[in-house]
């Protein structure tokens, strides 16, 4: 079996930092301090941060169906680079994974072609409840519910399918939330006074706050109803922050949030430098909100960060607004984006946990403990050997050439970071290395301890 060390490295872990050094042997931690053993490889940190492989629990990876904007192969190597160790990705894919046969199709994509660990949403629709509860909750994320449309037509409006799904599925169930309806009268309106070339700016007063909050809360609504698992994801307005529990731990909450690094970085007025580019449902809304949704991270409020990882070609994107495709990509700029936040004091945590080791809870340990991942989101001894290396001694700005997405953009372009991502290990194996991906892939399925 071999074994693999790590030396000087600062551990970000459980809400402490620590120096510290690791043993890996084959696909797990074996030790975490001295250790004394002969190792295969050993890899010096010089002081560097190791944390646990970010877990992201949304993203649109476009396979099958879409792969001129994406693959399952292009986007996970580009999460590789980011410090991603996992993905969770989402059923509206062409076609939508509403079939235990087509969601088993994506399982099978992946294992021959993913960089990272991986697994996939069971898709609900208005008519597939009988292959919903086949799904089983040990070798798959969760059920994913479109409480509002968005790309691809999963939209789920009769509400006899969701009390059903609901109250019989056992499952977690994550959902997209915001009311068609007012959706659909906000477009109609705009529309109305501007064609087709609705201002990029007046997104969030289409995919509104109102919107947001009546599909967030009639969700809510329906979990209390029948004691279901929700999660609730890219929560987006201060509003509802009012509808989760701050004040107990993440173990014993039954419904849970997801907020997503983007509705964290910018804010409405971003619209006129970057227009469609950060087109997005739900919407990108106002600097309150955005400031709201840091607080209510620190709170508790909102639970778990993500990326919504949803790509479009630039040449989709390029066009005015009722034409424009909503999603962006991110996976490649999660952490370091999220680590900015950190730097810049956006994140002020309370008491002694540093707001690193925070932001390592938020994006790897809760995501583990809100969908019961086995043996992953921690540096544990015996859990699997998902880590980076992670640096703040290094600037570098984000440009075309360092662009891993297949749609060949970013938001982010011309930002300049001041972390960096140096190794990615998965399952104990380094797969990437400034800059330099390792062969063969090693993602693996993710497991579930339900």
């Amino acid at each position: 079996m071999a074994k693999i060390g790590i030396r000087n490295a600062k551990i970000v872990n459980e809400g402490k930092i620590v120096d510290g050094d690791v043993l890996i042997a084959g696909d797990r931690i074996e030790r975490i301090g001295s250790f004394s053993e002969k190792t295969d490889a050993d890899y010096e940190f010089n002081g560097d941060y190791l944390l646990p492989g970010i877990i992201d629990d949304q993203v649109h990876f476009r396979q099958p169906g879409m792969e001129w904007k994406a693959d399952i192969a292009s986007e996970s190597r580009a999460a590789l680079a980011g410090g991603v160790t996992s993905f969770m990705e989402m059923p509206n894919t062409k076609p939508p994974a509403i079939t235990q046969e087509l969601l088993q199709k994506k399982y099978d994509i992946a294992a021959n072609t993913s960089f990272v660990n991986y697994s996939f949403y069971m898709g609900v629709s208005n008519d597939n409840l009988e292959e919903v509860l086949k799904t089983d909750s040990t070798r798959v994320c969760g059920l994913k519910i479109f409480m509002g449309s968005s790309t691809g037509n999963m939209l789920v409006d009769d509400m006899d399918q969701l009390e059903k799904v609901f109250s019989q599925s056992g499952m977690l169930i994550a959902t997209h939330c915001e009311n068609e309806s007012t959706v659909v009268k906000n477009t109609e309106f705009f529309k109305s006074i501007y064609g087709n070339e609705i201002p990029f700016a007046l997104h969030p007063d289409i995919r509104s706050r109102e919107a947001c909050y009546l599909s967030s809360s009639q969700a809510v609504e329906l979990a209390r109803k029948h004691g279901t698992r929700l999660h609730i994801l890219h929560i987006t307005t201060a509003d509802e922050l009012l509808l989760f529990d701050s004040d107990i731990p993440l173990r014993d909450k039954k419904i849970t949030s997801e907020v997503c690094v983007h509705h964290l970085s910018f804010n409405s007025d971003d619209y006129e430098r970057l227009g469609g580019l950060i087109k997005c449902n739900p919407a990108i809304k106002r600097k309150r909100d955005q400031q709201k949704l840091l607080e209510g991270l620190v709170s508790g409020a909102l639970d778990v960060i993500a990326t919504d990882h949803a790509p479009h070609t630039w040449e989709e994107k390029d066009n005015p607004y009722t034409l424009c495709p909503s999603g962006l990509p991110l996976i490649q700029h999660t952490l370091v984006g999220a680590v900015e936040l950190v730097l810049e004091g956006k994140l002020n945590v309370k008491g002694d946990v540093s707001a690193l080791a925070f932001l390592v809870d938020k994006m790897c340990h809760s995501v583990a403990e809100c969908f019961n991942v086995k043996d992953r989101g921690y540096i544990r001894e015996g859990y699997k050997a998902d880590l980076v290396q992670l640096t703040t001694k290094e600037s570098w700005k984000v440009e075309k050439e360092n662009i891993l997405y297949k749609c060949g953009w970013s938001p982010f372009e011309n930002k300049i970071f001041n972390s960096k991502v140096i190794k990615t290990f998965v399952n104990g194996k380094l797969c990437f290395e400034n800059g330099t991906f390792h062969s063969p892939l090693f993602g693996e399925r993710l497991l579930f301890n339900n």
